[in-house]
């Protein structure tokens, strides 16, 4: 019933996309394809799945919408209505179990098996794709979620170089704010992205033990504990450091305060890299890009997936594997990472092309000690979207450390 009701929230969402929607005959091949990118950096990166797919012979239609729930649940609702997409973006994680359980989704395993996907992708990636021992999303990235953003002159301005530690950062922060040319943390007050901060805060401050614990486990105690009160301190006096227009802010116009030296530092997933591509900034010259941990932190990987509701049609499923193919192809990955600002999924790929800033990343998915599935791969959409509603809470209010750590074990205990 809880799902049906999911379904039923959603369908309103979907109504325009709906209206636009067209039909594949069997003379031609057409891709419908939901996605959420909607930003200069973003818009040049799903460009690049268009072209290749154009180059195949196909048709894109390009149905973007803004804001990835609300893309989400239209794709979903369309889905479960029978009007589905060709295909939908989701984040790596759990946001396709029901529609998996559904029967509504198409299965990607002869392609995976044919491309070799699961000699060359990390262990945590397949798994996130995988259902009942068959893939059903094409994991098309890996996006870090904690980096942390700089521009280099304005730090150089007031003598400092790179931080390390969050401690360091906080060091950096002061100064700035001290100084007070500049907003010290160029932040996007939206839910989601008080949650992404404060899950870098988490993994940087309390570790990865902290991570898996809270996400993964789901330890209640754990969340009562002196050093996850900690975390919340240090996340909640970052709040010092943004400024008053941070409400309702998107993170690309946060990026952006970042890129034009209006704001120090940023912190954001890597698909904020896009966002300096575009403008046509060079890392380790205009700006740094850094994961703070004060000593057993980890790189949180997150990403982005395609999957593909089911088709009698024999057009769309053409269209829908010769899709899955080519986002994989080594070719798409390179050029797809460099626009986005993410890093191949794919381990055998020639990376040379990428900055030092993905090369970096590179080097972190490559030690598997550093490795840390994103909360969307350990935790189900219900859990994370009730700490997020905490964090916000948090955030937002005079809440104590301590009633936040009892807020966030009653959360953990009740999707037990």
């Amino acid at each position: 019933m809880m799902k049906r009701a999911l379904f039923a929230s959603v369908a309103i969402a979907a109504m325009a996309l709906s209206l636009a929607a067209r039909p594949v005959s069997a003379e031609e091949m057409k891709a419908e394809v939901i996605h959420w990118w909607t930003s200069g950096g973003e818009a040049a990166a799903v460009k690049v799945f268009a072209d290749q797919f154009t180059k195949a012979g196909g048709t894109w239609i390009d149905s973007a919408v803004a804001g990835a729930a609300n893309a989400r649940n239209a794709a979903i609702s369309r889905t479960v209505s029978g009007n589905p997409p060709t295909a939908m973006q989701l984040n790596t994680g759990k946001q396709f179990d029901d529609l998996v359980e559904g029967d509504l989704l198409a299965d990607v395993d002869a392609v995976a098996t044919e491309g070799n996907w699961k000699g060359v992708m990390p262990a945590a990636i397949i798994a996130a794709a995988t259902r009942n021992g068959k893939m059903y999303a094409v994991p098309i990235n890996i996006h870090g979620q904690n980096w942390l953003w700089y521009n280099k002159a304005v730090l150089a301005s007031i003598g400092a170089t790179e931080p390390k530690t969050w401690n360091d950062a906080i060091a950096i922060l002061d100064k700035l704010k001290a100084d007070g040319k500049v907003i010290p943390l160029a932040f996007s007050g939206q839910k989601n992205w008080e949650q992404n901060l404060f899950n870098s805060v988490m993994i940087g401050v309390g570790g990865a033990q902290m991570w898996t614990g809270i996400l993964g486990k789901r330890d209640a105690a754990l969340a009562q504990s002196a050093e996850f009160k900690q975390v919340a301190v240090t996340y909640k006096k970052l709040k010092d450091y943004v400024d008053a227009g941070a409400p309702g802010r998107n993170w690309n116009d946060a990026t952006n305060m970042v890129i034009q030296g209006k704001a120090g530092m940023q912190i954001m997933g890597d698909w904020a890299k896009g966002e300096f591509v575009a403008a046509g900034k060079v890392p380790e010259k205009d700006y740094g890009c850094t994961v703070l941990s004060n000593g057993s932190g980890g790189y949180v990987m997150g990403g982005d997936v395609f999957v593909f509701p089911k088709s009698k049609d024999p057009a769309t499923t053409k269209a829908q594997m010769t899709l899955a193919r080519l986002m994989l192809t080594p070719e798409t990955q390179i050029q797809f990472a460099l626009k986005k600002g993410s890093i191949p999924v794919r381990s055998d790929v020639d990376t040379s092309a990428l900055d030092a800033c993905a090369q970096k990343g590179m080097r972190y998915v490559a030690d598997k000690a550093q490795q840390m599935p994103s909360g969307d791969m350990l935790a189900p959409p219900a859990l994370i979207g009730a700490l997020q509603d905490a964090i916000s809470q948090y955030w937002n209010t005079d809440m104590s450390a301590d009633e936040f750590s009892a807020k966030v074990a009653t959360v953990l205990k009740s999707q037990e």
